[in-house]
């Protein structure tokens, strides 16, 4: 049999969020029901407003179950019945959960968890995804798959492979292209010695053949240039087989991949260059870890706790690509293997579906369908439970499939509004783990050091009731080479060059930038410009303290802005335990009961800028927590150390005292979100507000403005009273809008 012939050229492919609303459904596997019940279960997808489903991404084994024996058919009656009830099909290509056949007649595709140790089947992804072979079956299977269902009209788009970078790859030819990759980078031995520092332990090469490999690594250098190159593996893998697939199909049909944003081989921005849309999972705990405010400790790990951390990594993923994302996995309830088990609270699961919409989801799909009979993820929870009947989980999902048919158009030409924009680096989060300020239980280095610096600012803005915008490098300084000049053309990922400093400052009067870690010079210049245009530039910790290389540069700290800053330091300090921060005299700056330092301090020495808070301590009183100074037409304010929640808020209160939202007094468990209908939309103008009590006990709220319920009839004058019922959500527009169905 032939290969399918690729179609035409599909020419300027369109924005594939162009469904009139928000695409709302669930990963669904006929092929895993243990009895054949599908038209049952395609009723029951229409019945609770399903538009789209997942298929076809976990089974290879299926469509090819021996090697060149396909078995392609079997999903046509899944897109028929789904195309008969009006459901859009997601098909996935099966390429990150190979056949043992290919193990046993190629066993060199296995991964290597570490160097010339193979991975143990039984698991998933266990393939070296950059082994020719591999890469033979992958593309045939991709072409028999895709050419086989391209046509069909139920298929809105296309999911290639699924979780990518879930591990790094120690396999001989992988550690032979990253040898060649850094031939490549820097030309000889001699130039490597000095930009890492091999002087030091005595770990000069004198050929290519000195490299070491990896496996227990502690030169920081290599370390993130290790890390780097995975990323780019995993960035140039999912580029291939999106490439392939658009080769194949015709315009009209998106393609993404489902990211899973906590792996260890992901950079999502790269990565997303080559898609159409970014879509990633969003696991979150349920039950009360979903109560705001909140005092839990710090959300780590890729199932993250806390209502903050829910709109953080919502924030994350509409920063991939700096546009609306789609959601391809999300709870219906437990979690993981068979010892997370949540049991949602009543409207707890449209609360975390609203949120997710309110800052740019356009697709909410549950993983999955139905609780598998058998298999590692037998206690994943699934909408339907082991006995396949409706339950709970069922109807309070079909509620939200009536909310989004209703609502959905309304909302989904809105782009989400903030307050103030954070700079996240995954490039600092790879050097942070190798360079960690801190240690975690167990462990020397913490890994996550990263994002316990970034997270404690995003949760001080979340608890102000600010709405935060993630922006990247990329998309402020162009692309950028192992010694950060950026290139100020368009880089290879499509990425135009900086953008200008004046315009972002104009559209982002705040920039918040901690732990900057791996900042090249041209980078911390625009930083400078951003803030002598008019910008309000706000430095962490780690910010601005080593250079591309990840080496701790010579430069006073924060190196090349210390003049800007109006201060200067030389000496860090842990804290193993909190100290209390007041307020400077006449700073005008509040501090909540309970403002405290935590974790880490820089010994900010001010040399013309004011201070705003200080240590309560004998020893680290003499150094400032808090400062900031006037430059050019803005400011640039320090953070010299990790604030807790309480020192959090209030910097972020100061930061921003009005939130563009403009309800005020609310409710301590209220929170709202917003967002804004952009010119050239129908409806252009409208605001969309979205109120959430994340509490048992009923709110209300007064509207600062006329608003039309969007869930239901009703329309609000100014200053009218808004229930609340317990775990409610309500969403509202300041236009009336004609709603679907």
């Amino acid at each position: 049999m032939s290969e399918p012939a690729a179609v035409d050229a599909p020419g300027q492919r369109p924005h594939p969020i162009t469904h009139d609303g928000i695409r709302f459904g669930a990963a669904f596997y006929t092929e895993y029901q243990p009895s054949g019940r599908l038209d049952e279960d395609l009723d029951l997808m229409k019945e609770a407003g399903f538009t789209v489903i997942r298929v076809g991404e976990s089974v290879w084994s299926t469509w090819e179950p021996e090697e060149g024996v396909f078995d392609l058919d079997w999903l046509q009656p899944v897109l028929d019945g789904a195309h008969a009830r009006g459901i859009g099909v997601v098909l996935g290509t099966p390429t990150y959960a190979i056949p043992l056949w290919m193990k046993r007649l190629h066993p060199e595709v296995a991964a290597d968890s570490a160097s010339g140790v193979p991975m143990n089947w039984g698991s998933r992804q266990e393939m070296d995804f950059t082994n020719p072979a591999y890469l033979f079956y992958a593309e045939r299977i991709i072409r028999r798959v895709i050419g086989r269902y391209r046509d069909h009209p139920a298929i809105i788009g296309y999911q290639v492979d699924n979780e990518p970078g879930i591990r790094l790859l120690y396999n001989r030819g992988v550690f032979q292209k990253f040898v060649d990759h850094l031939r490549h980078t820097y030309g000889d031995v001699e130039t490597l010695n000095r930009e890492w520092g091999l002087v030091y332990w005595s770990h000069r090469l004198s050929t290519w053949d000195d490299l070491w490999l990896p496996d227990g690594n502690f030169q920081p250098q290599y370390d993130l240039a290790w890390r780097r190159f995975q990323a780019g593996l995993v960035t140039d893998f999912i580029g291939w087989q999106a490439e392939l697939v658009r080769e194949l199909v015709p315009a009209g049909t998106f393609v993404t991949t489902c990211i899973s944003y906590d792996q260890l081989g992901v950079e999502d921005v790269d990565l997303s260059a080559n898609l159409d849309v970014a879509s990633g999972n969003a696991y979150y705990e349920m039950e009360d870890s979903l109560a705001h405010p909140s005092t839990d400790p710090r959300s780590t790990g890729w199932i993250v706790k806390g209502t903050w951390a829910l709109y953080q990594l919502a924030d994350l993923m509409y920063s991939s690509k700096g546009a609306p994302f789609l959601i391809t996995e999300t709870n219906a309830s437990s979690i993981g293997h068979s010892s997370l088990n949540f049991s949602p609270y009543d409207g707890q699961w449209r609360q975390a579906a609203w949120a997710l919409v309110a800052r740019g989801a356009r697709m909410i799909e549950y993983w999955h369908w139905h609780t598998l009979h058998f298999g590692v993820e037998t206690y994943w929870g699934g909408i339907l439970p082991h006995s396949q009947k409706p339950g709970r989980t069922y109807r309070e999902l079909a509620a939200l499939g009536a909310e989004f048919a209703r609502a959905g158009a309304a909302v989904a030409e809105s782009l989400p509004q903030s307050d103030i924009a954070m700079l996240y680096d995954s490039d600092s989060k790879f050097a942070l783990s190798s360079q960690a300020p801190f240690t975690a239980p167990g462990q020397y280095f913490d890994p996550d050091a990263y994002r316990r610096i970034f997270s404690s600012f995003y949760r001080g803005a979340f608890d102000a009731g600010l709405q935060v915008e993630l922006v990247r490098p990329q998309q402020l300084f162009g692309a950028r080479d192992a010694t950060g000049v950026g290139s100020g053309g368009a880089d290879d990922a499509g990425r135009g060059g900086p953008a200008d400093p004046g315009d972002f400052a104009a559209r982002h009067p705040v920039l918040l930038v901690p732990g900057f870690f791996t900042a090249g010079d041209d980078d911390l210049d625009w930083l400078d410009a951003y803030a002598r245009a008019g910008g309000h530039l706000v430095l962490g910790p780690r910010s601005a303290y080593a250079d591309r290389e990840g080496r701790a540069r010579t430069d006073v700290q924060p190196a090349r802005l210390t003049e800007a800053a109006g201060l200067w330091y030389d000496e860090i300090a842990n804290l193993p335990a909190p100290i209390v921060v007041s307020a400077a005299d006449d700073s005008g700056f509040v501090l909540a009961e309970g403002a405290a330092a935590t974790d880490w301090v820089d010994g900010l020495t001010l040399s013309g800028a004011t201070e705003l808070a200080g240590y309560e301590h004998l020893h680290f009183g003499r150094w400032s927590a808090i400062a900031t100074a006037v430059r050019g037409s803005g400011r640039v304010t320090t953070v010299g150390t990790v604030p807790n929640q309480a020192l959090a808020a209030s910097l972020a209160r100061w930061l921003v005292p009005s939130p563009v939202a403009g309800w005020t007094d609310l409710p301590p468990s209220v929170t709202v979100s917003s967002s804004l209908v952009p010119d050239g939309s129908a409806g252009a103008g409208a605001s969309i507000y979205y109120l959430h009590n994340w509490s048992w006990d009923p709110q209300t709220v007064t509207t600062p403005l006329a608003v039309t319920d969007l869930l239901g009839d009703g329309e609000f004058g100014q200053g009218s009273t808004i229930e609340l019922g317990p775990w409610d959500v309500r969403v509202f527009s300041t236009r009336v809008t004609k709603a679907k169905g």
